[in-house]
């Protein structure tokens, strides 16, 4: 089997977060200002609401949608690693985020922080720093 397999869409893993929040397009903005993504897809329905979207960040790919009646939103945590947690940390900062705990080296290895982002969702910002305990 190649490495993009063909159950699945160009791009995308074998599993992918699908997030259902209120104020999609807002999301959308707040991952491209803080890590970066790149829009795959965002389509919407008949009354200007994001119907499904796609942003890739790195090499993974979270999907959401705006919420509704039978759909309604609720808040997830994504542990989310990226080349520099302070950095990534201080753009969620500047876009909007509500800090839960600022970059800290942590003894599983780690230097970690986390944030909430504008629509309530938790994101755990690491980058890998060695083998815990060393």
């Amino acid at each position: 089997m190649t490495a993009e397999s063909s159950f699945t869409p160009p791009g995308y893993g074998t599993m992918s977060p699908y997030l259902i929040v209120e104020g999609a397009d807002r999301l959308f903005d707040f991952i491209q200002g803080s890590f970066g993504g790149e829009i795959d897809d965002r389509t919407y329905d008949q009354n200007g609401a994001v119907q499904h979207g796609a942003i890739k960040i790195g090499d993974s790919m979270v999907e959401f949608s705006e919420a509704r009646p039978e759909w309604p939103a609720f808040p997830c945590a994504i542990h989310l690693y990226v080349p520099d947690t302070d950095a990534a940390y201080a753009r969620a900062i500047d876009n909007g985020a509500e800090s839960l705990h600022e970059p800290a080296d942590m003894p599983y290895g780690e230097r970690s922080a986390a944030i909430k982002d504008p629509t309530g969702n938790c994101w755990y910002i690491a980058t890998y720093t060695g083998p815990a305990g060393g």
